[in-house]
């Protein structure tokens, strides 16, 4: 039997969970569904991401710089959603770059960068 893969669930770094939580919440939609304040899992319509806490030392870096990309359809809704919201400018949506996608990206509190992309 082949092994089907069914989905990907990115784990970000974070410094402070409660905070980061607050703002996925407020910002972008997510819901907490478990968690500590050391490993929270939070979930939007069919998007799964994990935050683990990291103290930011030579021993636990916090690393940053982790990339998410979300795809999704009907971009433009969400999108909308964000500029109303203060989360993007309205400038940041690029439709029908050059690999075919509508997309657009941000950075959350902790320096990573998540991208929502639509194929077109």
């Amino acid at each position: 039997m082949k092994t089907e893969f069914l989905s990907t669930v990115p784990v970000l770094p974070s410094s402070d969970i409660e905070r980061d939580l607050k703002w996925y919440e407020e910002k972008l939609g997510f819901k907490k569904i478990f968690g500590d304040s050391m490993y929270v899992g939070i979930h939007f319509k069919t998007v799964w991401l994990h935050l683990q806490w990291h103290a930011d030392t030579e021993d636990d870096p916090l690393l940053g710089g982790s990339v998410v990309r979300i795809f999704v359809k009907n971009i433009e809704n969400y999108f909308n959603s964000l500029v109303a919201k203060g989360v993007v400018p309205k400038d940041k949506l690029r439709k029908n770059t050059p690999w075919g996608t509508h997309e657009f990206g941000l950075y959350d509190l902790n320096n990573n960068a998540i991208f929502f992309v639509e194929d077109i």
